[in-house]
């Protein structure tokens, strides 16, 4: 029997979940990243959960989002993940190397991403793990048809914009 983390991080990769660009805004200030860790969490009324890391730039700007688009990866969009997923937006504008149009809420919508979900928040959880959940509801659903999904296999080279440790740490796990 291997370690519960290492066995358990091998078998859900066998998983190879799909893998989705994340987008909100805040006043002024655009975000979005890439992620892994979504899915449906309610069938009635119909609920759809996000993980975003605490380290990431889209984390800080969604603490004061309302809503927020989930565009499902095609598989032929590796450009797209690299830009959202590798690079991080406290020093990079990433919505000035894509196509996107504001959504009525203001949030970005990208272009080449016809299959997404618009939401709004419902809840926010925090566990003190180095990620929260987004718990969401859907306002807008686009793109019924067919659709080959970018899997985390496809993307598991990059290297995040932010490390998971680079989060803020709570006074409990902070040294003496």
């Amino acid at each position: 029997m291997s370690r519960p983390r290492g066995g358990a991080e091998r078998l859900v990769a066998l998983a190879d979940p799909a893998m989705v660009l994340v987008t909100t805004v805040a006043g002024t200030e655009r975000a979005g990243c890439l992620v892994g860790f979504h899915t449906q969490c309610s069938i009635d009324p119909f609920r759809y959960a996000i993980w975003l890391s605490k380290a990431n730039h889209t984390f800080r700007v969604s603490l004061l989002a309302r809503h927020w688009a989930v565009h499902f990866l095609d598989a032929a969009d590796l450009d797209l993940a690299e830009l959202f997923g590798g690079r991080t937006g406290d020093q990079v504008d990433k919505f000035a190397a894509c196509a996107w149009q504001p959504h009525a809420t203001g949030v970005p919508l990208l272009d080449r991403c016809p299959h997404r979900l618009v939401v709004r928040r419902v809840a926010l959880l925090d566990e003190g793990s180095d990620h929260v959940c987004l718990v969401t509801e859907p306002i807008e659903v686009h793109g019924t048809g067919p659709a080959a999904p970018m899997r985390l296999s496809r993307v598991a080279h990059l290297s995040p914009g932010h490390e998971a440790d680079a989060r803020p740490r709570p006074p409990s796990e902070r040294a003496p």
